[in-house]
C-alpha cells in the first residue's frame, strides 16, 4: 500500500494548490484547471481516502495536512473549497513558509453551529453520519442537493458535482467518516490570529452550508484579510460563476 499521495500538475507560472471538499474529488476542478493553468502552475490531488488516493488513509486533520505537505510544491498559494478550506488553513498555520497566500472558498473555520457562531445545524451532520453507514450513495446525493440549494443554476451545479463524484473511484468510508467528524468538531477560530499570509475568503450569498452571516464577523475580526461574495452563488461558486471566480482568484494572486 502506497503512503504518498498522487499529485497532478498543469501550466506554468506561480504555483497554486487546489484542495477539494468532503465527499468530492479532483473532478470538481475540471473547468477551473484549464483556465487557471494559463497563468499558473496548478497542482491538485485527491485527499487521502478519495479518488486515486483511496488506498491512502489519514487519521486526523494533522495527518491529512502532513501527507499533503509531503509532496506539495515548496512554496505555493493554497486554495481550499469547503472542508478543503479548513485543510488549507491548517496547512498555512502548520507551514507558514510554504503557503504564500491562502484562499478559502465557501468555507468556515468552524462549520458547526455554536451559541456564538452561525453554521450547520447539528442534526444535519448527525443525519449524514447515520445515513453514511447504511447508504453511501444516498448520503452523497443529499449532500450534493445541499450544495446547490439556493443557486439559480442549482440543477446544473448539482449535475456537474455529481459527474465529478462519479468520474473517480468512490471515497473510502473511513475518509468520509473522518471528514464528517472534522466538520462537526474542528474550530480553527482561536488560531486565525496566527495567520501571517494574505488571506482571501470567497462566499456564495445563498450558501446553505456556510451562512453568509459569518463573512462580516471574520471581516471585522481580521481586517487584514479580504473577502468577496458571489451574489447569486451557493456552495460551489467556481461552477456556477466560473469566469467571475477565475477573475477574483487571479486578481488576488497577482
Amino acid at each position: 500500500m502506497t503512503s504518498q499521495l498522487n499529485w497532478y500538475s498543469q501550466g506554468q507560472g506561480p504555483d497554486l494548490v487546489l484542495i477539494h471538499g468532503w465527499g468530492m474529488n479532483v473532478g470538481v476542478w475540471q473547468d477551473v484547471i484549464p483556465m487557471l493553468s494559463q497563468h499558473y502552475c496548478v497542482h491538485w490531488c485527491d485527499l487521502p481516502g478519495y479518488g486515486d488516493n483511496g488506498a491512502i488513509s489519514a487519521a486526523s486533520l494533522t495527518d491529512i495536512v502532513e501527507r499533503l505537505l509531503d509532496r506539495a510544491p515548496p512554496t505555493a498559494v493554497w486554495l481550499g473549497w469547503s472542508l478543503g478550506g479548513v485543510i488549507a488553513t491548517q496547512a498555512a498555520l502548520t507551514a507558514p513558509s510554504r503557503v504564500t497566500k491562502l484562499i478559502t472558498v465557501a468555507s468556515s473555520p468552524c462549520f458547526m453551529s455554536r451559541t456564538d457562531w452561525n453554521g450547520i445545524q447539528p442534526r444535519v451532520l448527525a443525519n449524514f453520519q447515520t445515513q453514511l453507514v447504511t447508504d453511501f450513495a444516498i448520503t452523497i446525493e443529499r449532500f450534493l442537493v445541499l450544495q446547490g440549494l439556493g443557486s439559480r443554476t442549482a440543477k446544473e451545479d448539482i449535475r456537474q458535482l455529481k459527474a465529478a463524484v462519479l468520474s473517480r473511484p468512490q471515497p473510502q468510508l473511513a475518509a468520509l467518516t473522518l471528514g464528517l467528524e472534522l466538520l462537526e468538531n474542528i474550530d480553527l477560530r482561536p488560531s486565525l490570529a496566527e495567520l501571517s499570509q494574505p488571506w482571501l475568503r470567497l462566499y456564495g450569498r445563498l450558501d446553505a452550508l456556510v451562512p453568509i452571516k459569518t463573512e462580516p464577523v471574520l471581516s471585522a475580526q481580521y481586517p487584514h484579510s479580504q473577502s468577496y461574495v458571489f451574489a447569486d452563488a451557493s456552495h460551489a461558486p467556481f461552477i456556477s460563476h466560473l469566469d467571475e471566480f477565475i477573475a477574483v482568484v487571479s486578481d488576488f494572486i497577482s
